[in-house]
């Protein structure tokens, strides 16, 4: 029987064996004390690749985000990101419950918004108003179907915030698939920004960890709230050595995701089923199953006894697939076949 095709998440990932002898073989010591050389190695590689001064290792990207947030602003401010970001749907409220900000939500086109909108959300200085201090972005915007910012966008943007006083902060979680499908370096994107996530547990193959980059100052008071927050570790060289591998040996061939999520795309669309290949950019599959008249849960379950998972999507009424480093050309082959089987006739 074949194996079950698992498209939910690239967090499905098993590390490589080449990545398992170098966690096995990692020199360690007290994270805490900053004193384990593979974490301080990780996080001078990650600075540099981010283009930023420092960066800091935590657990996971929902934690480099909220301690970002925290770190640029006070209880009361206002943070701003297009309504389908992940700091708003994805990490239960956490701008409010960490830092005491108020969100507001920009209605954009597929994760993305343009210089205009930040100008329309910034609160006039009104003593009744909480102050807009932050703009949020999404690189590639998860609940926009992996659609990866186009650099001068970006930098449009974040002139706009700079006009009105805004810091901005860039999560990055998927930021190496955005510089893979687009050419652009992860420098470019991060000094637009003064803070950026970079997780290492998606597309990299990592078992756990992401990076926060900043300047030296915000990334001194990162670390004081990584602890705060409960993220401080012991001999994490272990998974940061994991980290390292993949930045050495994981980055160019996320191309290959995107190509694998392009012919599934295809496939799918080909089968007849609701698939625009069009979107697909990165490693995304979006898959709309309102369009046959199902549930995304009843559409999920008729896949799952085809042997093939996949989850709830952003965008209302859809599936998302995801490739990653576990899934080949020919597993893609095998999940169009079964999703055929499982849901054209309908």
């Amino acid at each position: 029987m074949n194996a079950v095709i698992d498209l939910r998440s690239d967090t499905a990932t098993r590390p490589t064996e080449g990545m398992r002898r170098a966690m096995a073989g990692a020199e360690v010591g007290d994270e805490q004390r900053r004193e384990d050389p593979t974490v301080t190695e990780l996080e001078e590689r990650a600075a540099a690749l981010l283009g930023h001064e420092a960066s800091v290792y935590v657990p996971t990207a929902t934690m480099a985000n909220q301690i970002a947030l925290r770190a640029l602003s006070q209880p009361g401010d206002e943070v701003v990101a297009e309504a389908g970001a992940h700091v708003f749907r994805s990490e239960l409220g956490g701008p409010a419950v960490h830092s005491g900000l108020a969100m507001k939500a920009i209605a954009g086109e597929r994760g993305l918004f343009g210089a205009a909108d930040v100008r329309d959300a910034v609160n006039p200085p009104d003593v009744h108003m909480a102050v807009t201090r932050i703009v949020c972005l999404e690189n590639t915007h998860n609940g926009g179907g992996g659609k990866a910012w186009p650099l001068e966008l970006v930098r449009d943007v974040s002139a706009e915030a700079r006009r009105h006083g805004l810091s901005v902060h860039l999560d990055g979680a998927r930021l190496l698939n955005a510089t893979v499908a687009n050419g652009t370096s992860a420098a470019d994107y991060g000094r637009e920004a003064d803070t950026v996530t970079l997780c290492l547990s998606k597309g990299l193959g990592c078992p756990l960890g992401a990076l926060l980059g900043g300047s030296a100052e915000l990334i001194g008071r990162a670390r004081r709230l990584k602890h705060l927050f409960g993220g401080a570790m012991r001999q994490a060289g272990i998974v940061a050595a994991a980290g390292l591998y993949a930045l050495e040996h994981h980055v160019a061939r996320l191309a290959d995701d995107h190509a694998n999520a392009r012919r599934l795309a295809e496939g799918l669309a080909d089968s007849g089923l609701p698939v625009d290949p069009s979107e697909v950019e990165t490693n995304f599959v979006l898959l709309d199953a309102a369009a046959l008249g199902l549930t995304v849960e009843l559409a999920a379950e008729r896949l799952r006894a085809e042997g093939v998972l996949l989850s709830p999507a952003g965008r209302r009424g859809c599936l998302r697939a995801l490739t990653h480093l576990d899934i080949a050309a020919g597993d893609v082959d095998r999940a169009v076949t079964a999703a055929r089987r499982a849901l054209a006739a309908i």
